[in-house]
């Protein structure tokens, strides 16, 4: 009996431990989120580029790009950043719009939380 409960302990522990080594990371979920990045993508962004960033076609026949997988033409956040800042490519520059924080905060949020996952 001692023994079928030890081998029931760590039968029980195996599984815990290998769904929390197998689970995959999640991808970021822009609509779930709270962040004030999320927020800005939000209120800025996800007209154009989808409320996921997955990119769309516009009613005009336009095709704007993903922001999470793909061939990226802007790859590091400084090109990023020249890009929500400028525009340019039929992207409207949104310079006027946002503060230089909030242009810092959203280039990092493409590259780092929108691309790495």
């Amino acid at each position: 009996m001692f023994y079928a409960k030890i081998l029931a302990i760590c039968i029980f522990l195996s599984i815990i431990l290998a769904a929390c080594v197998s689970s995959s990371p999640k991808r970021y979920v822009i609509a779930d989120s709270k962040a004030y990045e999320a927020s800005l993508f939000r209120q800025h962004c996800a007209i154009c580029h989808g409320p996921e960033a997955e990119g769309k076609v516009l009613d005009d026949g336009r095709r704007v790009p993903s922001l999470r997988e793909g061939d990226f033409k802007f790859k590091t956040e400084d090109e990023i950043y020249n890009q929500v800042a400028n525009g340019g490519n039929g992207m409207t520059p949104f310079r006027d719009q946002l503060t230089e924080r909030e242009l810092r905060i959203m280039s990092a949020f493409v590259h780092d939380q929108l691309r790495k996952q």
